[in-house]
């Protein structure tokens, strides 16, 4: 118990159900990354894409840019993106981001200093940035411990499973479960991500 972050200890010393995803998956391994623009086009490249493909793009994008900063991003083509393997939209994304940061209607750095709320209302104002996007950020970039991404398909199917519900639940119906795991629920969302991955993700994409 000693290597588990205080969210994860508390949930699993006080919830039977996580618990039990705790005991069936194990310890999950740490998702924490760097703030900054970095990571935050990272989680943009990963939208909607398998892990596997995540990683080559952006190894792809590391290895053209260099660097990956928003100077290095506006200084290429559209063109140059999508040889990286970005999509036509995610390339867009990608400008947009950068032009934001180097134009100085995002700060980044400020973020930390704003309540989940007002950071989410400021990443979503940019395009490619939904919600999934801003929570993930907030979740792993700035260590905020109570998100919740609602949204998430594999969060639902891990809380579908879990608790053996007769329907994978909708986002509503989602936030009202992860009540009870407040002011945890980013270490509840780890611990199911985990339980759904031990679980086996391609079993629940057939349904």
């Amino acid at each position: 118990m000693g290597k588990l972050n205080p969210g994860i200890k508390a949930l699993i010393d006080r919830d039977e159900d996580l618990a039990r995803a705790f005991k069936t998956a194990g310890v999950p391994a740490s998702r924490k990354r760097p703030p900054g623009f970095a990571s935050l086009l990272r989680i943009i490249i990963n939208q909607q894409v398998s892990v596997a493909a995540g990683r080559a793009i952006w190894g792809s994008v590391e290895s053209g840019l260099k660097t990956v900063t928003p100077k290095a991003v506006l200084a290429v083509s559209d063109t140059d993106l999508r040889g990286f393997g970005l999509s036509r939209s995610k390339a867009v994304y990608a400008q947009e981001l950068a032009g934001a940061i180097a134009g100085g209607s995002l700060d980044l750095d400020g973020l930390k200093r704003l309540d989940d709320g007002a950071a989410m209302q400021q990443l979503t104002r940019i395009k490619g940035i939904g919600r999934w996007t801003a929570e993930i950020y907030l979740m792993f970039a700035l260590g905020r411990p109570d998100i919740w991404p609602a949204g998430d398909l594999a969060l639902a199917v891990a809380v579908e499973r879990l608790l053996s519900l007769a329907e994978r639940p909708k986002p509503k119906t989602l936030d009202g479960i992860a009540e009870r795991w407040r002011p945890w629920r980013s270490s509840a969302s780890v611990l199911l991500w985990n339980f759904y991955n031990h679980a086996g993700p391609l079993e629940a994409a057939k349904k």
